[in-house]
């Protein structure tokens, strides 16, 4: 217990420096899925070590005090009341974060899909006249693709293709749960923030490889990243195209020009290994905390 449940805090400061490497060496399709399921682990794992923490408490209440004094038995201290004090703040952030990240989750997809009302269910694309270039994967039953006139006009037709394959790989591969799985577990732990960031850069780079796939020409879909950034650089307000900031096209642009990186199995086992590992620390924490509490209260 004095060890093990302070271990998923230690994931959670290892993870994020590994993020970075695999993102760059690993497939995307492959980096994102890990990234995303070690961090979910993690983030469930602190959140539990700040449960015992708190829980911990329980064997400063005085009434257990004074009938294990009563009783005579020695009453073991397992963490210092500062830092069970700490974790139940502690948790009390990390529940107010969780909440806002959700009810934004909820809002943003609200939004999204009353763009597209009034279309019928089997209208995949939906094309709104504005001066903005916006493009987005609404995902639902079914799955709509958003772009606005803007955008179309600013790509020639085989750039309107890989723009849309990209759209439709969102799609195809559920994009949007992972990083709704993701940015969650960074909510429940801030130190997740930059593993977050990798899978948001990961899922976009997994949409592009797919649509270079779909379009046979590698060059072709750089080139229509490169012009719809472009494009939304010259809007009058911040736009969404692609998923575009300046430094994230420049690596996406610069990956398309070189080969597909490779599907590192081992490294991805490593991954889910410390994920794993911050879970099974705190199960074993969790074991520590029951025994002690039990030869307290009995």
């Amino acid at each position: 217990m004095r060890f093990d449940v302070y271990t998923p805090l230690l994931v959670s400061l290892l993870l994020p420096l590994v993020s970075p490497v695999i993102g760059r060496r690993m497939a995307p399709a492959l980096a994102a899925r890990v990234l995303t399921s070690a961090a979910v682990l993690t983030a469930a794992a602190t959140t539990w070590s700040l449960i015992l923490l708190t829980t911990a408490l329980l064997g400063d209440v005085p009434p257990v005090i004074r009938e294990a004094h009563e009783d005579g038995r020695p009453l073991a201290d397992p963490v210092p009341e500062v830092i069970g004090v700490a974790a139940c703040l502690a948790l009390a952030v990390v529940a107010r974060r969780v909440q806002r990240a959700v009810r934004a989750e909820r809002r943003t997809r609200r939004a999204l899909r009353r763009l597209c009302e009034g279309h019928p269910r089997d209208t995949e694309l939906v094309v709104a006249a504005c001066e903005v270039p916006q493009a987005f994967a609404i995902p639902g039953r079914p799955g709509r693709i958003l772009v606005t006139s803007a955008m179309l006009g600013a790509l020639a037709p085989a750039e309107r293709r890989v723009l849309l394959a990209h759209e439709r790989a969102h799609l195809r591969h559920r994009h949007g749960r992972l990083v709704t799985a993701v940015t969650l577990a960074a909510a429940a732990d801030p130190l997740l923030g930059p593993v977050r960031s990798a899978v948001t850069f990961l899922v976009e780079r997994w949409a592009d490889e797919q649509a270079a796939t779909e379009v046979g020409d590698r060059g072709t879909t750089a080139r229509a990243l490169a012009r719809a950034a472009l494009s939304t650089g010259r809007a009058a307000r911040p736009a969404c195209a692609l998923n575009f900031t300046d430094r994230a096209v420049t690596r996406r642009i610069a990956a398309l020009q070189t080969s597909p990186p490779p599907y590192l199995w081992s490294a991805a086992a490593a991954v889910l290994a410390l994920g794993a590992l911050a879970a099974l620390f705190a199960a074993d924490a969790t074991t520590d905390l029951v025994r002690l509490l039990a030869n307290a209260l009995t």
